[in-house]
């Protein structure tokens, strides 16, 4: 890809916290206007990643570029193109709705003649309008990350970088969240999301999965899924922790997970697989096994990738 239709590219970034590895040799392409999730467990490495873009953690080898501009060495200039939100909520609590908003602008330099139409139309975007005046401290917490976002937009950046922005909020207000990050994308705004949540990768245009700090492949929510091999099975029984064991131990089955309260199956054996999955469940004195072919999801792509040390360069 043209580096022109690129904001972010990063080649070989490493980042170490004592003798734990946190980012380890990444190179990411992620293209302008795209909403690029970044997918891993806690620990993986998402947040540091993230905080390298945004500036605010110096890499210990490697660079990165937004917009052309390196995070390195041109760090002033990357900071009116970008918007930081990070996992915390960093509003003042004892400010209102308004007075938060206000507050941030002006450090950003936003003009005082276009602050208070900006703050409005983002408000009223959000849904935050009746509020305004409503201490931060007041807030549930989907709202909490509502103001965060409206905060972290009013300067106009090209790039937003949301450190896991629905973590810990209920489904709706998580619904509601991303049904705001589509609408930043109609406008042209590039969004990198990292998120531990897998069915959040769908609403993404192009996804990467980071675990221990390397990046395991990348590429759209459909061309990740086509990675998984054979056949995606789920197996339901009143006794999933019993059936798991029995499961994986089946001529055919290639990895098997628990997910609630079945077990998923890779099947890429000759046989037909219901038969022998529910005959093996049989033999071992579970005998109220169901099993049906279902289609690939993120849970199952992740875990897969994970198992088999699957790598590639990190691209979009």
């Amino acid at each position: 890809m043209d580096d022109e239709q690129l904001a972010v590219r990063a080649r070989g970034l490493r980042r170490s916290f004592d003798d734990t590895v946190a980012v380890d040799g990444v190179d990411l392409d992620i293209a302008a206007g795209a909403v690029f999730g970044l997918l891993g467990p806690d620990g993986a490495g998402k947040s540091t990643l993230i905080r390298m873009l945004a500036t605010t953690l110096a890499p210990d080898d490697g660079d990165a570029e937004v917009f052309g501009l390196s995070v390195t060495h041109q760090a002033p200039a990357v900071h009116p193109r970008i918007g930081y939100m990070s996992q915390r909520f960093s509003m003042y609590p004892d400010l209102s709705v308004l007075e938060n908003l206000t507050f941030f602008a002006t450090i950003r330099g936003v003009p005082r003649a276009e602050l208070r139409g900006r703050a409005q139309t983002l408000l009223t975007s959000m849904g935050l309008a009746e509020f305004a005046g409503r201490q931060a401290m007041h807030l549930s917490g989907g709202m909490k990350q509502k103001l965060m976002l409206a905060t972290t937009l009013m300067h106009e950046p090209d790039l937003l970088l949301l450190d896991e922005p629905t973590t810990g909020v209920d489904p709706v207000s998580r619904r509601e969240f991303w049904r705001i990050l589509a609408g930043l994308h109609r406008e042209g705004r590039t969004v990198l999301v990292a998120t531990p949540y897998m069915d959040e990768a769908e609403r993404c245009t192009r996804i990467a999965f980071l675990e221990q700090g390397r990046i395991l492949q990348s590429g759209t929510p459909a061309e990740i899924k086509a990675l998984v091999p054979g056949r995606l099975l789920e197996v339901r029984t009143s006794d999933a922790r019993a059936a798991l064991p029995v499961v994986a131990a089946v001529t055919g089955v290639t990895s098997a997970h628990p997910l609630g309260d079945t077990v998923r199956v890779l099947w890429e054996g000759g046989d037909e697989p219901s038969a022998s999955l529910t005959a093996a469940l049989a033999d071992a004195g579970i005998a109220d096994a169901t099993v049906r072919e279902i289609a690939a999801d993120m849970e199952t792509v992740f875990a897969h990738l994970a198992t088999s040390g699957a790598s590639g360069r990190g691209t979009a």
